[in-house]
């Protein structure tokens, strides 16, 4: 039987970012924090008396790589998901993780919208996951995010038409910058990579931010203009 709330265990060992993420998991409905630790062992012997739906894992532990954790958690406690939440952008970790069967990976610093809306996929995924006998490949696709190979490719129309003003080989070239970026960008960065406009860039960016396909995460400074960052969903 499917519980109703979610319980979320999170390890990690920056109290901050705990503080963080308990404060936002808790604003998505149905997730519910029952517990934190900073350290591989508190985290085993905590599994040992209650079993989390969910574990929000860094890898950067004190004691243990949290990819060596995840596979501990995978031997003992095969009915808990994890998400790895954390700065490592190293290959290595990357399939360590897909590996252990994480559901996500989240690179800090984090988009907070980006971890939201993670949360919420896995609830939808969870619910679904529960109510269905089998599946179609539809269903799979959604459940590992995979897209259809009919879609168009980043920033254009079914038709392949475009708006003026938006040329299909610029879009091109800014979209597969994008996709190179592991983090955030800005115009003002990606103009300089490309050798373009700034307002040129900004345009097209924004363009993408309006047909969903790139988020903006508005960042507040002490002095000037907030700063709008983006980054290929």
């Amino acid at each position: 039987m499917l519980k109703q709330t979610i319980q979320v265990m999170i390890i990690e060992d920056d109290e901050t970012a705990t503080k963080i993420y308990e404060r936002f998991t808790q604003k998505v409905e149905g997730f519910q924090v029952v517990a934190t630790t900073s350290s591989g062992k508190q985290a085993l012997e905590l599994l040992n008396v209650f079993t989390p739906d969910l574990i929000l894992l860094d890898v950067f532990l004190p004691d243990i790589k949290g990819t060596d954790l995840l596979w501990e958690i995978r031997k003992k406690f095969r009915n808990v998901d994890v998400i790895m939440i954390t700065a490592a952008n190293d290959v290595y970790t990357v399939r360590e993780a897909i590996r252990g069967g994480a559901f996500s990976y989240l690179m800090k610093p984090i988009m907070l919208d980006k971890f939201m809306e993670t949360l919420e996929h896995y609830k939808k995924t969870r619910i679904k996951l529960f109510s269905l006998v089998t599946v179609q490949q539809d269903d799979v696709n959604n459940f590992f995010r995979m897209k259809k190979s009919e879609e168009p490719i980043l920033g254009e129309t079914k038709t392949g038409a475009l708006p003026k003003g938006i040329d299909k080989h610029t879009l091109k070239k800014i979209t597969q910058k994008l996709k190179e970026t592991n983090a955030s960008t800005n115009a003002e960065e990606l103009a300089k990579n490309l050798g373009a406009s700034h307002s040129t860039v900004r345009r097209y960016l924004e363009y993408l931010v309006s047909n969903n396909e790139v988020e903006v995460e508005v960042m507040f400074g002490t002095i000037g203009r907030p700063e709008r960052r983006y980054r290929k969903k």
